[in-house]
């Protein structure tokens, strides 16, 4: 801000925005769930919560050089719509595919061993499924960085030479599905009811949102916890090191756990992207990884290779 005097309040905006958009778009999930069609109003809250980060990433920008157009908006809206919200016919919009996946399998799906805690309060039992989801999500992004099958449906996400609210949702269906299989099965098993996956799904949405948002938001204390928009810069820089860390979706306690939580003290940075090739257009992202010129365009050079090489990101994080 060129005003000193203003500088104060935009501290404080800053540091209350995540906090606040998060609670704002949980509250509103939650009034969601009470109505008769609660995926709808879901996506509405939804994409409420999109068009305010949109608003804000015009207001107090967290790198301005993001705001210039990549090209990529229309393939970037695509994806989103395709991987986040195609199976939810009822609600023909949104970015909820988990939740709707969990809303037609869960009922008729009857656990081998029933060994949730039932009795216990919502909240309790909504915390210890998004622990576990985190696991499933952990692994399904950690392999898809470390190994070459799974990086040619993953490198769409990381091609991406900005971050905003838009391209959120810009994941391969391939690659979702793999997220959404690790992360929701366990939970099936161990027969967790509806209401926990539709919470975990809410939790998902909005932290992915916020991760990929393009607001100067502070958020030190909470990058001990959760993803945040702060260390998923990191996640997407191009330097290996950097990269290949900060794998959770929406805790960090697994990047915590396995060694490849990476937050330091100095700014993230703006330089994003691979050295390999997306294609240009929708369907051909979506087919370019099914055939061997397609996936050798998106390895690109051999650093690339060397992006998947676990042992190499090790030295590296020592140095």
């Amino acid at each position: 801000m060129a005003n000193q005097s203003k500088a104060p309040i935009y501290i404080a905006v800053s540091w209350i925005l995540w906090p606040a958009l998060f609670a704002v778009g949980l509250t509103g999930a939650g009034f969601a769930f009470h109505t008769g069609a609660p995926l709808l109003w879901f996506n509405v809250v939804y994409l409420a919560i999109v068009a305010a980060i949109a608003f804000l990433e015009r207001v107090m920008p967290y790198e301005q050089q993001w705001l210039h157009h990549d090209g990529e908006t229309l393939n970037d809206i695509a994806h989103t719509l395709l991987n986040k919200g195609g199976v939810q016919i009822a609600a023909a919009i949104g970015a909820s595919a988990p939740m709707a996946i969990a809303t037609v399998a869960r009922p008729v799906i009857i656990s081998p061993a029933h060994v949730w805690p039932d009795a216990w309060p919502l909240g309790l039992q909504v915390v210890l499924g998004l622990i576990i989801a985190e696991l499933g999500l952990y692994v399904a992004h950690r392999a898809a960085h470390e190994t070459l099958s799974l990086w040619r449906f993953h490198a769409l996400h990381h091609s991406v030479e900005r971050l905003w609210v838009v391209n959120t949702g810009r994941f391969h269906l391939v690659d979702s599905l793999v997220k959404i299989a690790l992360s929701q099965l366990p939970l099936y098993l161990l027969g967790a009811p509806l209401p926990v996956f539709l919470w975990i799904g809410a939790v998902t949405a909005f932290i992915g949102l916020l991760t990929h948002c393009n607001i100067d938001v502070r958020t030190r204390p909470l990058d001990l916890i959760f993803s945040t928009p702060r260390l998923h810069r990191w996640h997407h820089s191009r330097v290996l090191a950097e990269g290949n860390t900060n794998y959770g979706e929406n805790l960090v306690l697994w990047d915590q756990v396995f060694g490849t939580y990476f937050n330091p003290d100095r700014r993230p940075p703006a330089d994003i992207g691979i050295s390999g090739r997306i294609a240009d257009g929708f369907l051909a992202q979506l087919l370019q990884p099914f055939s061997a010129s397609g996936f050798r365009q998106i390895l690109g050079r051999k650093a690339d290779a060397d992006h998947l090489d676990p042992p190499k990101l090790g030295r590296q994080r020592q140095d």
